[in-house]
């Protein structure tokens, strides 16, 4: 089982019967937020786990014939034994901009790009907190962590910024 695996079942847990597309939205407002899945992954992903006994699969008759998941026992069992353990390791950051800036990558300019990028992804993820409201505490909880995460590099990006204007290698601010 993979987090792909239970993005899966925790997002069918909430919102069954759906399909992968339906999958994919929701998780567009959700958990893409801070865990990242290629599309494609949440289809064959509902497959595996429906040949795994995970969950269950019917088949539209007519229309478009899409695939329609419900979780099994086993499915729901598997996410609360899931959610009963603790996670091994720590946070991974996999920034490109950081890697960039570590190989040598010009500060100010790629400072100038985060801050913008970065304040823009925080404005989207504010305004979702009218879509957690009233949901799971979790969700709540996840969005709180993403705010307070991109603050802190729009302060850390900002902070770098400002050197690299104080040096003379940056125009100063508009």
């Amino acid at each position: 089982m993979s987090e792909t695996s239970y993005i899966v079942l925790g997002l069918l847990e909430r919102f069954e019967p759906a399909t992968p597309y339906d999958l994919k939205q929701v998780a567009q407002l959700s958990t893409f937020n801070f865990w990242s899945v290629p599309h494609t992954q949440l289809y064959t992903e509902c497959a595996r786990l429906a040949d795994a006994g995970m969950l269950s699969e019917e088949h539209e008759q007519a229309g478009r014939r899409r695939r329609i998941y419900r979780l099994t026992d086993a499915g729901r069992g598997e996410l609360t034994r899931w959610r009963e353990t603790l996670p091994e390791g720590v946070y991974q950051l996999r920034d490109p901009a950081i890697l960039r800036l570590f190989f040598g990558a010009e500060p100010g300019p790629l400072a100038e790009h985060e801050v913008k990028s970065h304040r823009e992804h925080l404005a989207t993820l504010e305004a979702r907190r009218v879509n957690v409201a009233g949901g799971p505490e979790g969700w709540g909880l996840a969005l709180e962590l993403g705010i307070a995460q991109e603050e802190q590099f729009i302060r850390f990006w900002s902070e770098l910024l400002e050197r690299e204007r104080a040096a003379g290698r940056m125009p100063p601010a508009a």
